[in-house]
């Protein structure tokens, strides 16, 4: 008896308000795994959508799934 063995994987993705409403959705990790939403929960389920699509799509091409290694540290400027 097979049994498939899911593999979790967790990306770090960043939401940018856009100037004319919805949001633009994208993981660093992923170059070029882009998306966009009306609002914040539309984004979310497109970009996890398009997470799923890239890594499906190395794993079709027989390339490694990329691993996670950002730093992510806010920056304060004083002017």
């Amino acid at each position: 008896m097979n049994k498939t063995v899911n593999t979790i994987h967790n990306y770090t993705v960043i939401f940018e308000l856009e100037p004319d409403g919805g949001y633009h959705a994208f993981c660093p990790t992923l170059k070029g795994c882009h998306s966009q939403g009306d609002n914040f929960e539309e984004a979310l389920a497109n970009i996890t959508e398009a997470i799923e699509l890239y890594l499906e799509s190395l794993i079709e091409d027989g390339e490694s799934i990329p691993e996670e290694n950002l730093i992510i540290k806010p920056v304060r400027i004083s002017l």
